[in-house]
């Protein structure tokens, strides 16, 4: 019995562990591409935009119980995504940089409530072409020698871009095409281009701007094309290819009475051609020296060896030879110039001006109007000099007259001089304005107490250039001419003005344009006149509009423009639509006539109305300005009209006239037959024969004359209305409608 018991409770406890059994939910397993399910090999590009749904977890419960979604991440990490617990959509939270970071790893989970389902899942980052070349190891410079061979490489650029793909590809070019350099597009490696050359002593730097771009790609939907620049600094480095060089020649020295022996007359200064690297210089004398005189070979100091009082000449012309020595020492180049020592006396010497021929004070030049600025006017000739020896031989040149239009070089003299006019202002060099430009060349000694001085003239004649465009003295010209003008009529004259002198200045005038088909201009004197064979009229085409160049010889030209309006001339009569008309009047309505007059303006087309004819003369009026026609107010009936009518007749004949405005006057005439009913004759006119009951017979046009009345009814009808017969039975009915036209038996 006992046995029995624990053998019942075993299976009751048995039958309650499997009642509380449950089992755990689990997730969909839906493979690579699907956007729902457990996220196995999920990827996601890294360009998509926060707050975008990416994903959707999607899992079950074998008991069919209420599911929720959860997703988290390492503390270490960002938390990238975020989940819908109940619905399980994925939401991207946080920007998405595969450079930074390709991959991304999560735990997502499935719970019932009781049971937790957690799987590692990593979701990749796929690239999109979000990231610009970048140059790496800058900044670039290079030392290039000036020989350097065309072709040969120089530097090495490098770029990278952290894209994959087409994106991550970069290719180079130089922003400046016309570069003397060149650039590997796919290596990036700087050559000097053949052909070209490198010259230290003209550009020692070169700036060469260098564009990496990336190969494209898809960037939020769209195409795009990274690129980045860098500068290659290229510094040219000097070889011996130049000459020496001497600075501050002329060279003029002075021996005064009171120098000793041993003293420094001047001191000559040269360098070598090849600034970046110059080697060491030597001076010597070459010759004319006869012994007077010594040089330093390092300085470049020339001494006097003697006394003043010793010296056999007033001026010795000595010869300075300048050598460079390679770094062995060895001599490389060469140059001479010359040097001229003068021996001074007393200060009893002015300046004086020379010319090619002698002391001058009028130098005269002929030159072109508008030289280039710095150009240098070449065609004088002048020396200044002051025979005086030292300090009384320097002075200070002056250009006296117009400010700033040219300057003197030099502005202080020792002893002699070339001197130099170099042009300042070149738009005040204008032979319009000024024909010949007159100055003062004045020299002034300096240090002296007598501040000798002496004056030459400088006159400039000025040389006329086509400078100048040829100008109308109006933008614009506006003539009127009457349409009936004849052939070869003068319309306007137009006058453009070039000031320039000579063939420069002549005026060629021309017209163009859509509305010159009418006319012509005459070349030179302007004046725009009419086609020989042109008819102008004003009804076709009543303004005219074209252009009027004015050219000179060399083709510089102005444009104005011509208006040409046509005056109306009274040439066209009004004209009516027929010369008869025949119109029905319904008493109480006016009728209208109408002329029209072919004319372009005011008065010309105006058209007034008169009746110059009519039987009898006090039946109508007109309206003068509109050609309507009515009844006089007296006559209100037909009863009226035909008492006043003979022959009871009621079709009228009128003459209208039509005449315009214009001086002089034109008129024409038309014969009007006006036929007059009432509002209820011209309705039953019109009825058909329904709309009389009891009618026995066709509507049809009476064949009888009104001479007698009817003798039935004792009324009579006028022959020009159709009307209707009727039943004698029904006459009584409709007899009322005829009373304006009916009269009593």
């Amino acid at each position: 019995m006992r046995g029995g018991r624990w053998a019942a409770l075993a299976l009751g406890l048995l039958r309650l562990c499997l009642a509380q059994a449950n089992f755990a939910p689990h997730f969909f397993d839906n493979g690579v591409g699907s956007t729902n399910g457990n996220m196995a090999l999920f990827s996601l590009p890294e360009d998509t935009p926060v707050g975008s749904h990416v994903y959707t977890l999607n899992g079950t419960d074998p008991e069919g119980d209420p599911i929720s979604y959860h997703i988290s991440f390492d503390p270490s990490a960002r938390s990238v995504f975020s989940v819908d617990p109940t619905f399980g959509n994925i939401t991207l939270v946080e920007e998405l940089d595969r450079e930074r970071e390709d991959e991304i790893e999560a735990i997502i989970s499935i719970s019932d409530g009781l049971n937790l389902v957690a799987e590692k899942v990593v979701i990749l980052v796929t690239d999109t072409n979000d990231e610009a070349p970048r140059f790496i190891q800058e900044p670039y410079v290079a030392l290039v020698p000036e020989d350097i061979p065309a072709g040969s490489s120089i530097f090495k650029v490098h770029a990278v871009d952290r894209d994959t793909g087409s994106g991550g590809s970069v290719t180079y070019f130089l922003q400046n095409l016309h570069s003397p350099f060149a650039v590997d597009r796919h290596s990036g490696v700087l050559r000097l281009q053949a052909g070209a050359t490198l010259d230290y002593e003209r550009s020692w730097t070169h700036y060469v701007t260098v564009v990496a771009k990336d190969g494209g790609g898809r960037l939020h939907g769209a195409d795009v094309v990274f690129s980045a620049t860098t500068t290659v600094t290229v510094n040219v480095e000097d070889v011996q290819d130049t000459a020496p060089v001497f600075v501050g020649t002329p060279y003029y020295g002075y021996v005064y009475e009171d120098t000793l022996p041993g003293s420094e007359v001047l001191k000559v200064v040269a360098m070598d051609g090849d600034r970046g690297k110059p080697n060491r210089i030597l001076y010597s004398l070459a010759n004319g020296s006869e012994g007077a005189f010594e040089i330093n070979e390092t300085s470049g100091a020339i001494s006097i060896t003697q006394s003043p009082a010793q010296l056999q000449r007033e001026v010795y012309e000595l010869h300075v030879q300048v050598t460079e020595m390679s770094p062995v020492g060895s001599p490389a180049a060469q140059a001479t110039v010359p040097v001229t020592i003068r021996i001074v006396d007393l200060n009893n010497h002015p300046p004086t001006f020379y010319g090619e021929s002698g002391p001058q004070n009028r130098f005269e030049l002929s030159m072109n109007e508008h030289p280039p600025q710095g150009e240098i006017l070449r065609g004088l000739k002048i020396t200044v000099n002051d025979s005086d020896q030292g300090a009384n031989a320097k002075f200070n040149l002056q250009l006296v007259g117009p400010r700033g239009i040219f300057r003197v070089v030099p502005q202080t003299v020792l002893n002699e001089a070339q001197v130099t006019i170099i042009v300042e202002n070149s738009a005040a060099i204008d032979f319009e304005k000024s024909k010949v430009l007159t100055f003062k060349l004045l020299a002034v000694e300096v240090n002296t107490p007598e501040k000798f001085s002496s004056t030459a003239d400088v006159v400039i004649q000025l040389l006329d250039t086509n400078d100048n465009v040829p100008k109308f003295d109006s933008l614009y010209y506006v003539a009127r001419i009457p349409e009936n003008a004849p052939g070869g009529s003068s319309v306007v004259a137009v006058t453009a003005v070039d000031p320039d002198t000579g063939p420069w200045g002549e005026v060629k005038y021309s017209i163009y344009g859509t509305g010159a088909d009418l006319f012509l201009i005459h070349p030179s004197t302007g004046l725009i006149y009419t086609q020989p064979w042109a008819s102008l009229d004003a009804e076709a085409t009543a303004r005219y509009n074209f252009y009027v160049k004015a050219e000179d010889m060399e083709g510089k030209y102005s444009v104005a423009e011509v208006f040409i309006t046509l005056l109306d001339v009274n040439d066209h009569p009004p004209q009516f639509g027929k010369s008869v008309q025949k119109k029905t009047m319904v008493l109480g309505t006016p009728v209208k006539i109408e002329a029209i007059d072919e004319d372009a303006e005011e008065p010309n087309n105006l058209v007034d109305y008169s009746i110059t004819h009519a039987e009898p003369a006090n039946v109508f009026d007109i309206n003068a300005h509109t050609g309507e026609i009515w009844l006089k107010n007296s006559i209100r009936s037909l009863d009226a009209l035909h008492n006043i009518t003979p022959g009871r007749d009621c079709i009228w004949s009128l003459e209208v006239q039509a005449k315009d405005r214009g001086s002089p006057s034109f008129s024409t005439t038309a014969l009007l037959k006006i036929d007059i009913t009432d509002a209820e004759v011209r309705r039953l006119r019109y009825m058909k024969k329904s709309d009389f009951p009891g009618t026995t017979k066709p509507v049809r046009k009476p064949k009888f004359k009104p001479k007698k009345p009817h003798s039935s009814q004792g009324l009579f009808l006028h022959p020009h209305y159709e009307i209707a017969l009727f039943n004698l039975s029904n006459m009584n009915l409709y007899s009322r409608v005829f009373q304006g036209e009916a009269q009593a038996s």
